[in-house]
């Protein structure tokens, strides 16, 4: 019975692994392409629509495959892994949907001067997450 706990132990050890570093990767590529897309244009390729066209196609398909890569990751978790993930996610995506929503409203109504930019939402809503995460996992440590 030992033996079974620790065969199961090793191998949600070694799944959590494979998805970590898959989610990694595509991670890494995604954000990458992203680059590429978003500077490459003006600074490679004098804003050729054609391969501007190609690099933001690659871009959303190395963002699909970061999607899917994650999916496999949360469900590789254990219940309280995932729990924890869940209730960052909703956290992150409430705080961005309210923050996003009200910072676009200041603009319309002339209480700030500048142009809204995504760039601070989602700034915002990768310090939600990551927040979440760190109060989740001290709430069940």
């Amino acid at each position: 019975m030992n033996k079974l706990k620790q065969m199961n132990a090793d191998q949600y050890k070694d799944r959590n692994y494979q998805n970590t570093r898959s989610l990694r990767n595509w991670t890494m590529a995604w954000t990458l392409s992203m680059a590429i897309a978003a500077f490459a244009p003006k600074y490679l390729w004098d804003f050729n629509i054609i391969i501007s066209m190609a690099a933001i196609i690659i871009s959303l398909v190395f963002g699909v495959g970061m999607l899917l890569s994650n999916r496999r990751y949360l469900r590789g978790l254990d219940e309280m892994q995932q729990r924890i993930m869940y209730d960052a996610m909703g956290l992150s995506l409430g705080v961005g949907l309210v923050v996003g929503l009200t910072y676009d409203l200041l603009e319309d109504i002339k209480l700030i001067s500048f142009q809204p930019e995504i760039a601070h939402l989602v700034i915002i809503m990768c310090l939600t997450y990551l927040g979440g995460i760190i109060a989740g996992h001290r709430k069940f440590q």
